[in-house]
């Protein structure tokens, strides 16, 4: 009598790991709508006494979308991205609550002091961010040339309010959409990669 031995192999069980995800997908979108919002009250597409005019668009979608993707790309471990997208939702929900709060009078702030706390403001977050811009020379060249024209806008709408002059002001604003426009090629590279597509060059980083 033969008896045959089967020999059974055990199931392999193959995990399928889901891609995870690209915060920029969600933060570089949400940058540009507010940047474009900011760029055409700076410009004076609105009148001068409408300034809170961006700020349906920087509270709600801008500042909270960048606080999505920075818990996001934190979650990821992706600091360098967290810290970039943190650092922008406090720039623009700090703007937004300084806006709205000198609208309203919510700090006590008297006619006299607004200028000197827009200066207060942008000089605090003109400092940061060019904190943030040296952090990121190894970047590729792209993300320095965005935070540099950044630096550029922060520095002339600083200028033109301590100093009283529109055009300096409004020099600002075209320098927003300069770099609202770098932030549009970054978000269009990562599109196309996100779709199966080639990303877009971003140049060789300043340091290495």
């Amino acid at each position: 009598m033969t008896t045959a031995t089967a020999t059974e192999s055990p199931a392999r069980t193959e995990t399928v790991t889901s891609p995870p995800g690209d915060p920029t997908m969600i933060g570089v979108p949400t940058f540009i709508v507010g940047s474009i919002a900011l760029g055409l009250v700076l410009t004076g597409y609105v009148p001068a006494g409408a300034v809170g005019a961006s700020i349906a668009i920087i509270l709600p979608a801008t500042g909270l979308g960048q606080l999505v993707a920075a818990v996001w790309a934190a979650s990821l471990g992706q600091n360098a991205v967290a810290a970039v997208f943190g650092v922008f939702s406090g720039f623009w929900l700090s703007y937004a609550v300084l806006v709205l709060g000198l609208l309203h009078g919510w700090f006590g702030i008297s006619p006299d002091a607004a200028v000197a706390t827009q200066g207060l403001f942008l000089i605090a977050w003109l400092v940061t961010i060019v904190l943030l811009t040296v952090a990121t020379l190894r970047l590729p060249a792209a993300f320095t040339l965005l935070f540099g024209l950044i630096d550029v806008a922060l520095a002339l709408v600083l200028y033109g309010t301590e100093g009283g002059s529109a055009t300096v002001t409004t020099a600002g604003g075209y320098a927003v959409f300069a770099f609202t426009a770098v932030g549009v090629y970054l978000f269009a590279g990562a599109l196309s990669a996100a779709t199966g597509g080639r990303p877009l060059p971003l140049g060789r980083p300043v340091l290495r």
